[in-house]
């Protein structure tokens, strides 16, 4: 089989590097204006677009160690969102910078009473120095292996053969609790440290969860904006149905993690953790909350029940648009009350998320161009070719 191109993404990665230039740009005049509530808005799309990366990254280690056939045809779509993970590292700069403005545990002098305590009981842990050096370990492990499974899968393009498709599994496969490990962490550094009152065990697969579901629908987006192109024809609605059906199970899962978050602090009625969910659960926080229940679990749960829903294209992507700007709206309720005492939009929160977002779809776009834009090199393209699920 030739090596196909993809030819829709030509001008497209100008034009989204336009795009990011000017959001980062205007957010960069929001942090003149208002520098506190600018950081909170780049911390939080960081935070989401981060996220979206390493969950494709986990969902490509989780194919190679299932060794999926079907998903062979779209697997260099996920490799090139996953390889997303190097943008990050540049991107990160302007959180370390601003960390003293974005995480309250760096100025414990500010804190009163209880919050002051923890800050200080915390402080071998959550300190600038050692925030920063965890914070370059997750990026790189992410930057590392993205970078390798996507090269060594480009490469199996020239060479053929089964030697790389071994080796890209043992990657993948072996990568995984490192992945596990690091997300989890991250998690806890960039999202739950922002509320010195919030304490959960399972933060960390709450923030996989979601970002893990978003990481789905992004590529059901992408692939759905490629559908045309000549060397994605073979995509079939049985593709399409296995997408959605991963919509379906992690939009079950995320609420399912959710729900365990909540009810366990809720039972055990500590001081210490109760706070968190208190101040998101009254007023108009307490009404986001209402909206993520009903609209990112309820609601695309029950549409993506349907069978000829998760086979139809054009369907699936509305649902996969819809469950991406939920997580963003469940990320943006997890980490702004800290800053703000209630739902207020600001216009860098706008700038941020499509600066920071943009700059991975110019990466993407320019990754995507680089190589063929399916991996037909790998021996398992025909089975997925031919993919009719039992």
């Amino acid at each position: 089989m030739s090596a196909p191109r993809v030819e829709v993404g030509r001008g497209l990665v100008a034009r989204a590097a336009l795009v990011a230039a000017a959001g980062l740009g205007l957010t960069a005049v929001g942090a003149v204006l208002d520098l506190r509530r600018a950081l909170a808005s780049y911390h939080t799309a960081f935070t989401f677009w981060a996220g979206i990366a390493v969950g494709a990254l986990i969902l490509l280690g989780a194919f190679h160690a299932t060794k999926a056939r079907w998903m062979v045809l779209v697997r260099r779509v996920v490799e090139v969102i996953a390889t997303t993970s190097l943008v990050f590292v540049p991107l990160f700069l302007p959180v370390a910078l601003g960390a003293r403005r974005i995480f309250p545990w760096l100025e414990p002098d500010r804190l009163s009473g209880d919050l002051r305590r923890l800050a200080e009981h915390r402080a071998p842990y959550l300190n600038l120095p050692f925030f920063l050096v965890r914070a370059a370990l997750y990026l790189v492990a992410w930057a590392v292996v993205s970078h390798l499974l996507w090269r060594w899968s480009v490469r199996q393009d020239r060479e053929r053969g089964v030697a790389l498709t071994a080796r890209l599994r043992r990657l993948g496969t072996g990568a995984l609790p490192l992945l596990a490990v690091t997300v989890t962490f991250a998690a806890i550094d960039w999202q739950e440290s922002l509320d010195l009152h919030h304490s959960s065990t399972i933060f960390g697969v709450y923030y996989f969860s979601g970002s893990f579901l978003a990481a789905i629908s992004v590529v059901i987006l992408a692939l759905y904006a490629l559908r045309r192109e000549p060397a994605l024809e073979g995509l079939t609605a049985d593709h399409w149905h296995s997408l959605g059906k991963l919509l379906l199970a992690f939009t079950a899962f995320w609420a399912y993690i959710a729900f365990s978050q909540y009810m366990l602090i809720w039972i055990a009625n500590l001081p210490a953790e109760v706070p968190f969910f208190i101040h998101r659960t009254r007023g108009a926080w307490g009404v986001v909350g209402i909206l993520l229940v009903v609209f990112h679990f309820a609601v695309p749960f029950f549409l993506l029940l349907s069978r000829d829903r998760k086979r139809d294209p054009r369907q699936l992507a509305a649902l996969a648009a819809w469950q991406l700007a939920m997580h963003w709206l469940d990320v943006y309720y997890t980490m702004m009350p800290a800053v703000v005492p209630s739902p207020a939009p600001h216009w860098t929160d706008l700038t941020a998320l499509v600066g920071v977002g943009a700059a991975a779809v110019a990466f993407a776009a320019w990754r995507l161009r680089q190589g063929a834009a399916v991996p037909v090199g790998d021996p398992y393209l025909e089975d997925s070719l031919r993919y009719q699920p039992q």
